[in-house]
């Protein structure tokens, strides 16, 4: 099930800053994240971007680690940006983190569709922003749990399976041992790695294994796909 067009994507150096570029149409806004993000010691703001043109362009150009995106902008939205930047057959893709004013709506599932690695909100405070954006450069996926319940059960119409996805439904179990099976459906449920730990009696670390082994069987990015695959094929449905 992986995309033989996607090659790896190696995390930052421990050695070096992360280098983020800010893509948002709104003056203000990217001053605010260069300094917010300038000030980091582990940080290093390499580039700005107004529009998704600029943002596309600047993110093929300087080979940011994590493209901080908004989805609203002209001339090309942070959706398309998105998916030329970090969409299957980019090359050498960064991580997206998606800043939105909007609450989980249909721009922020597309953009994750699109090839985003997570979403915050425009008004998350400055500390949870630059976690953020570290969490995304571990290569690891930034989707709350209450949030992906949220987006899930709002979206549960359109990633109800067909018939066509149910051979994936399959593949999916074949893949997967039971237990790997069990913390999948977990994982997608929007459960974090603690929660999966208290109800399986297994530690954390436990669990971080199973998920790194579950994105590698399945050929995925990040939780943020897997919750998407789960769904799709019908392993898990949206909350009532």
């Amino acid at each position: 099930m992986s995309d033989p067009t996607r090659a790896p994507v190696p995390l930052p150096p421990p050695d070096r800053p992360i280098r983020v570029l800010v893509c948002d149409d709104q003056a203000l806004v990217r001053t605010g994240y260069v300094t917010i993000f300038s000030a980091q010691p582990d940080m290093e703001v390499v580039g700005e971007a107004e529009n998704g043109y600029e943002a596309v362009e600047a993110g093929r150009r300087l080979r940011p680690d994590v493209v901080v995106m908004d989805i609203r902008m002209p001339l090309l939205d942070g959706i398309e940006a998105t998916a030329r930047l970090a969409g299957p057959g980019a090359e050498a893709p960064p991580k997206v983190l998606v800043v939105t004013t909007f609450n989980v709506d249909a721009y922020v599932y597309d953009a994750l569709k699109a090839g985003a690695s997570g979403f915050l909100l425009k008004d998350t405070p400055p500390a949870q922003l630059v976690a953020g954006v570290r969490t995304v450069a571990r290569g690891e996926a930034l989707l709350a749990p209450a949030v992906t319940r949220h987006l899930i059960g709002h979206f549960a119409e359109h990633l109800r399976p067909r018939d066509a996805a149910r051979p994936a439904r399959e593949e999916v179990i074949r893949a997967l041992t039971p237990r790997e099976l069990e913390v999948f459906r977990q994982l997608a449920e929007g459960h974090s790695n603690a929660e999966i730990a208290e109800s399986l009696v297994i530690a954390a670390e436990t669990v971080k294994t199973y998920v790194s082994r579950i994105l590698a069987k399945l050929g995925l990015r990040d939780r943020v796909q897997a919750v998407v695959l789960a769904h799709r094929v019908g392993l898990v449905s949206g909350p009532a």
